[in-house]
């Protein structure tokens, strides 16, 4: 466990960690290990109603300090609940940066949050830098054709998001006792929140997120015909594992589009990522050069994915999956 001394002359990292009824989203892990490597001590925060346990098990990471934002008026999730309660614990806080997971929620309350604090936010972005100028955080630019390094100007508060999958969760230090948890000081007046969630809302969260997997087969045009999906249908239930595809796949109906992955779907850091008749086009690795192992079956020896890859099978995938299926099931 790292040391940390003189904490009030040093900066401070914050990581807004995110949890779904209760449960902690593992994103929220990968943040707090990016905010780690930055090097300076981390404070964490989460919010909503009943935060105990979740608070408790964020404390088990090497951080100063857990912060509960614990109110009636944050469950459920609406953004108006939660721009006003982060703008009061931030303006106390007073950190350098702010950390959050580049997720839906992120993407819903973040840009108000910053624009009530008069901060600027960066996002999406998959790693940290440091450069003579400072801090720089790196993100993806053209669908991923380029990256840029964005160092901060300003004095004060800025925020930046990260990619699921930009770092490992496991890589996350952690404490031999429990960090101290502290339950913030809110005044929200419940009259201020103007939205409540609808159906709309509530059916887009029962959707799958494909970000919490750990193992994930993908499809992409390989596949050839949709009559054949069934084949990898099998073979991800033999795996325990979820289906996903490449966007022509989706494009074309075969799989909803929340099974898409790559830079205009999902992004994914599962502990295995499948990829079956998948040529590696940029746009798809985007959304998954994050995975931990990484086996990609292609018949073309020269496609992109196995740049990526873990191990690669050069081969037919409707031989190659058959044979896969019937060893797992020996």
């Amino acid at each position: 466990m790292r040391a940390y001394s003189d904490l009030g002359n040093q900066t401070m990292t914050f990581v807004i960690a995110e949890h779904r009824s209760g449960v902690l989203n593992s994103v929220s892990w990968e943040v707090i290990g990016a905010a780690q490597q930055i090097g300076e001590p981390v404070t964490v925060a989460v919010a909503g109603h009943g935060m105990s346990s979740v608070a408790d098990e964020l404390a088990q990471a090497d951080v100063v300090e857990v912060v509960m934002l614990d109110d009636l008026a944050l469950e459920p999730y609406t953004s108006d609940g939660f721009v006003d309660a982060w703008t009061q614990v931030i303006k106390v806080e007073n950190p350098e940066l702010v950390i959050l997971p580049h997720t839906y929620q992120t993407r819903d309350f973040a840009p108000k949050l910053a624009v009530r604090l008069g901060k600027r936010l960066i996002t999406d972005c998959v790693a940290t830098k440091r450069r003579e100028e400072g801090l720089a955080f790196v993100r993806p630019m053209f669908q991923g054709k380029f990256v840029a390094d964005i160092v901060p100007q300003e004095q004060g508060t800025h925020f930046a998001s990260f990619q699921v999958g930009s770092f490992r969760a496991d890589s996350v230090v952690r404490r031999d006792d429990p960090a101290p948890v502290r339950k913030a000081q809110l005044q929200i007046d419940p009259l201020t929140i103007r939205q409540r969630p609808e159906t709309p809302f509530k059916e887009a969260k029962q959707a799958v997120d494909l970000g919490q997997a750990q193992r994930i087969v993908a499809v992409g045009r390989g596949i050839k015909e949709q009559d054949r999906l069934p084949l990898a249908q099998e073979l991800a239930k033999v795996l325990d594992a979820e289906l996903a595809a490449s966007r022509p796949i989706c494009d074309a109906g075969w799989l909803p589009m929340d099974r898409q992955i790559g830079s205009s779907g999902q992004t994914v850091s599962p502990k295995l990522y499948m990829a079956l008749g998948i040529s590696g086009a940029i746009q798809h690795l985007v959304g998954m050069k994050g995975s931990h192992t990484i086996v990609a079956v292609n018949k073309d020896a020269d496609a992109p994915i196995f740049e990526v890859a873990d191990y690669g099978i050069v081969g037919d995938l409707f031989e190659v999956v058959p044979a896969i299926i019937s060893a797992l099931g020996e």
